[in-house]
């Protein structure tokens, strides 16, 4: 046999794993689903992707690399038509030398986990490999951004590659992730829950454990891409620089979106929105600087619970593994007040948020657009956190809200004089230029100008980190 005959069987393998089970394939696209092959193409940039072990099929994995954007990612989609996609010790050899492969340069891992479970007959080996594959994930994290699109089944230890990532993306219909699957759980509790209640993307995003939803295959994949233009190329890098839109564009003030005024037009993502409603986090750019946004000015004075604690240290923490400045939009009257119950939690979640803010060495800009009572100062806008502070005319900046101050050290006055008048009287004593002279704010600023002066301080900050 020469090598052109060589060649040409070659050729005939690679075509007939390319096909795979034709039936199964068949039946699976008839589902409205994508095939494992199908989600690495459309994700990548055309002609780019390069399969890593194309040749060992056993291992029911599509896992190489490729370009977002022109920027390198690497892949590893479970194939749920061969054989269900199962976990075998095959498949966590292909994973594992992807992961090594990504480790060396640093950049993007994509993992899309579809599978029906493991090979049990494979015995405990198979927990072994299983577990080196999770824990290489985790030492990947600070490292390279991992990002979990979750389009199918990721039932009992499969769910841990879900919350090992930065940024997990659960598709409805298609996701189903837990820790036990929906049937134990029923037959346990006895309670007629769906499995898309017990582990459907909506589920996953209302607990916080899915960071994006998607409604279907298609924009779970521009998620994707969208997210990977917002984290770096490689370790040790920043996110490229991109010109951003008009630096000097005035804000609505007044506007209930104020964070995504600043973002530059059509970049920010929220994360975690179905998750602590009284915040908002965002990946976004500013005047073309990949950055995380906190916006503190939900609901019921913007008080944070534990959820809201949570899902803002989950932000903070990504940025300063991943070097990208925060910028702190503030306007909360502290921590909500829970139940009897709900205390240790509150203080163990605010623990954690004032810590990422404290540990993190990316530049942390805060804009005290509102209040910033007590917790919320010292966490969002503090100066041993924050590196400039910038707050609007109308900022409150004070221990206590401006009603329980008065009824704290004004008792005898309100028996006598208006409630409104004394508490005019204390938001005045510590507005927003009360702080800038006691030094808690570096600049008191036009409203309107507000994303001018975050891009001017980004700039001086740059070099931070």
């Amino acid at each position: 046999m020469d090598d052109a005959q060589r060649m040409s069987k070659l050729t005939e393998r690679h075509d007939a794993l390319l096909r795979g089970d034709e039936a199964a394939v068949a039946a699976h696209r008839e589902g409205g689903r994508l095939t494992a092959r199908d989600r690495v193409t459309q994700l990548l940039d055309a002609g780019t992707f390069v399969e890593v072990e194309a040749y060992a099929a056993q291992g029911h994995v599509v896992t190489g690399y490729g370009l977002i954007n022109s920027r390198p990612v690497y892949v590893a989609a479970q194939d749920v038509t061969q054989e269900g996609g199962a976990m075998s010790l095959a498949q966590a050899r292909k994973i594992s030398k992807t992961l090594r492969l990504a480790q060396t340069s640093g950049a993007p891992v994509i993992l899309m986990p579809d599978s029906k479970g493991i090979k049990v007959q494979e015995g405990a080996e198979l927990l072994a490999a299983y577990a080196q594959v999770l824990g290489e994930l985790a030492v990947l994290r600070g490292n390279c951004p991992v990002i979990t699109l979750a389009a199918g089944e990721a039932v009992g230890i499969a769910a841990h590659l879900l919350q090992v990532a930065d940024i997990a993306i659960a598709v409805e219909p298609g996701c189903l992730a837990a820790p036990f699957a929906p049937s134990v759980m029923r037959a346990v509790h006895g309670e007629k829950l769906t499995d898309a209640q017990l582990g459907g993307a909506q589920a996953l995003a209302a607990k916080g454990v899915a960071a994006l939803q998607a409604d279907s295959e298609a924009q779970g994949l521009a998620l994707v891409r969208a997210v990977v233009d917002l984290l770096p190329t490689s370790v040790g890098e920043r996110v490229p620089l991109l010109e951003g839109d008009d630096l000097n564009r005035l804000i609505a003030a007044d506007a209930a979106d104020v964070a995504r005024q600043v973002a530059d037009a059509g970049t920010s993502v929220e994360l975690y929105a179905a998750w602590g409603g009284n915040c908002h986090t965002y990946l976004a750019r500013v005047g073309g600087y990949a950055c995380g946004i906190v916006s503190c000015a939900g609901e019921e004075g913007g008080r944070l619970n534990a959820f809201a604690c949570d899902k803002v240290a989950k932000l903070v923490q990504l940025c300063s593994d991943y070097d990208l400045p925060v910028i702190t939009l503030v306007d909360s009257e502290g921590l909500a007040l829970p139940g009897p119950e709900g205390q240790a939690w509150l203080m163990t979640a605010s623990a954690r948020m004032l810590a990422a803010y404290a540990r993190t060495l990316s530049p942390k800009v805060a804009v005290i657009t509102g209040n910033a009572v007590g917790p919320a100062y010292v966490a969002f806008a503090g100066k041993g956190m924050a590196d400039i502070s910038f707050a609007w005319p109308g900022a409150y900046i004070a221990p206590l809200t401006v009603q329980a101050a008065v009824q704290t050290f004004d008792p005898q006055r309100l028996q006598s004089q208006d409630r409104a008048e004394l508490e005019q009287e204390a938001s005045e004593a510590a507005d927003a230029f009360a702080a800038a002279q006691a030094g808690l704010v570096d600049n008191v600023i036009d409203p309107a100008q507000t994303r001018k002066h975050i891009i001017a301080a980004l700039e001086l900050l740059w070099a931070k980190g």
